[in-house]
């Protein structure tokens, strides 16, 4: 079965840090570009971060650089975000995603083939 599987999600006071992990399964998850996705109700999902199967190079969304790093395994087949410093407006479901196109570029403007369904992150002032 093709899939996407989130978890990592919960409730922290700003400031902390969480980790979220993505396992994916059915597919050849070497040769897929990984990301995070985030949306908050009545917003659009917005890009996070991803790294591209090609070459390892990643990219992140201006609010998260610096706080927000992927980590991929292929061995293990998950991509894990790491999610430090963590702000009220970071909170959101986060969504992981999988897209076989070698470009970062790809994927960030919402090319993607296979979603997570999703896992809530709630951080409290």
């Amino acid at each position: 079965q093709v899939q996407l599987l989130d978890s990592g999600g919960g409730l922290v006071q700003a400031g902390g840090s969480l980790r979220l992990s993505c396992v994916a399964s059915g597919f050849t998850f070497s040769t897929y570009t990984m990301a995070w996705f985030r949306q908050t109700p009545g917003k659009e999902r917005e890009f996070v971060a991803a790294i591209s199967w090609f070459n390892g190079n990643t990219d992140y969304t201006g609010a998260v650089k610096g706080r927000f790093t992927l980590f991929r395994d292929n061995a293990k087949n998950t991509v894990d975000l790491q999610m430090n410093s963590l702000k009220p407006e970071d909170s959101a479901v986060y969504y992981c995603a999988a897209d076989r196109s070698p470009f970062i570029a790809t994927i960030e403007l919402g090319n993607v083939e296979l979603w997570g369904q999703g896992t809530l992150v709630t951080v409290s002032s």
